[in-house]
């Protein structure tokens, strides 16, 4: 891997005082603040009736484990004689860097906010809530087992039939009811006001995402020697930085619905029975595509990775087959969801009924909803694109890839992704559907990209 990431702590001399400054804002907690380990959380959480009531039993007894191997948060998983509960709270820096990349505690609220929206909007999609405490920017909710994190389950090789429909039922309704086309104007910008804080989430969306995989930057690493030749051509790719520079501004200006901000496959926990979204600290009013993109991109991606997850060649044909399967399935059955959402329980500010109330009005209103989605599609696809490009050239990447061992086998799968990521982007109306950006994977799977090394 090159270059590996570094981070960005105060080093004498390095820092602009204005940068100083904010850092060391971020790092201060409130008072009552303290990061929990698993014997202090035994103490707190004996004494959250919500909470002990529910894991049951004399809190001595109670099996507490720290669990967290994301990025950002401790994650503790809570079992009792009655039952079990998952908590994760909030440190003041990014877990994956440490206190040299400092983070607000309030990411907690946003998070518990989106939760509770997803919650009215999508029921049984996301964890239960049982206690949440904004000074020490925790959450106890429910524990969810035998759910792995999908991620996990994909490179397993496991398929969930569920997944598609489920998924596409949590997009299509958080996305209608917190836009417009649901709410007043006024509801609707009370909601803008209220997610307006996130800032610095979005600020790691903004720089890693859009920014940095284009250019030569610290935090960028990829699978060095054989994909230096890629991400070279895309750090030279003057069609890509604008389609990509045109996203970031879709990303920072249109603020169409509430995003969970990061809905990708280790944002997953489910069954083959049974799916919930979890982990929407990164959520903010903004773009609808860029959820529907995310979901895309990650899927895409494990489709490119099962090369270097079978024994043999072919051995995953058809999981392959599953995986274009349920790319297609959930942007279909999301397509499909909001447009009947937009067709009966449109009550939002957004195309007042009024205005086509007589048959000719409902035949151009129809035909603006399928407009919409045509438009919806091409930002989806856009968005899709630039995560794909992050996962593999940026800070953050994701274990389909990382877990391939043989690191020319992981290349020429990360080439494939990064050629359709482009086009997707670049090329964007060369895709009228969702089956031609499959049909395009399935032809590049088959592609033999050219290495470095």
């Amino acid at each position: 891997m090159a270059p590996e990431p570094v981070s960005f702590g105060k080093t004498a001399g390095s820092q602009e005082p204005e940068r100083e400054e904010r850092m060391t804002a971020l790092l201060k907690v409130p008072p009552g603040y303290r990061a929990h380990d698993p014997e202090s959380l035994r103490v707190y959480l004996a004494g959250v009736p919500a909470v002990a009531e529910r894991l049951g039993g004399d809190p001595a007894a109670w099996r507490i484990e720290e669990v967290g191997d994301g990025n950002l948060n401790l994650v503790f998983k809570v079992r009792g004689p009655k039952a079990g509960a998952a908590v994760k709270q909030a440190l003041p820096y990014l877990r994956l860097v440490g206190e040299g990349w400092p983070l607000p505690l309030e990411r907690a609220h946003y998070e518990h906010m989106a939760l509770t929206h997803e919650a009215r909007h999508a029921p049984g999609l996301t964890p239960e809530i049982y206690h949440y405490d904004a000074t020490l920017a925790l959450i106890a909710m429910e524990l969810l087992e035998p759910h792995i994190i999908m991620r996990h389950g994909m490179i397993a090789g496991t398929v969930y039939p569920k997944f598609a429909e489920d998924l596409s039922t949590f997009a299509a309704r958080t996305l209608f009811f917190t836009s417009d086309l649901a709410l007043s104007a006024a509801e609707k910008k009370a909601m803008i006001a209220a997610f307006a804080g996130n800032t610095e989430l979005c600020k790691i969306t903004e720089d890693l995402i859009f920014t940095e995989p284009y250019m030569v930057a610290e935090r960028n690493r990829w699978t060095s020697p054989f994909l230096d030749p890629h991400a070279e051509a895309i750090r030279e790719d003057g069609d890509l930085k604008v389609a990509v520079s045109r996203l970031k501004a879709k990303f920072m200006g249109l603020a169409e619905a509430m995003l969970h901000g990061d809905l990708h496959t280790g944002s997953i926990m489910l069954t083959v029975e049974d799916t919930r979204v979890i982990d929407p600290e990164f959520a903010f009013m903004g773009p609808m595509g860029f959820d529907t993109g995310a979901v895309i991109a990650n899927l895409l991606i494990n489709y490119f990775s099962q090369a270097g997850h079978e024994d043999g060649p072919g051995e995953r044909d058809a999981y392959r087959r599953w995986v274009l399967e349920a790319t297609a399935g959930f942007w279909n059955g999301f397509s499909a969801k909001f447009l009947k959402l937009w067709e009966k329980e449109a009550t939002g500010d957004a195309y007042p009924a009024p205005l086509f109330a007589s048959p000719e009005g409902r035949l151009r209103l129809a035909g603006e909803r399928q407009a919409w989605m045509l438009r919806l599609f091409a930002d989806t696809l856009g968005f899709a694109g630039a995560k794909m490009v992050r996962r593999i050239l940026g800070l953050a990447h994701n274990i389909d890839l990382e877990k391939i061992a043989d690191e020319r086998v992981r290349a020429s799968a990360e080439a494939r992704a990064l050629k359709l990521a482009r086009d997707m982007m670049v090329n964007t109306a060369a895709y009228p559907s969702i089956e031609a950006v499959t049909a395009q994977a399935e032809r590049l799977n088959a592609w033999e990209p050219k290495l470095g090394g």
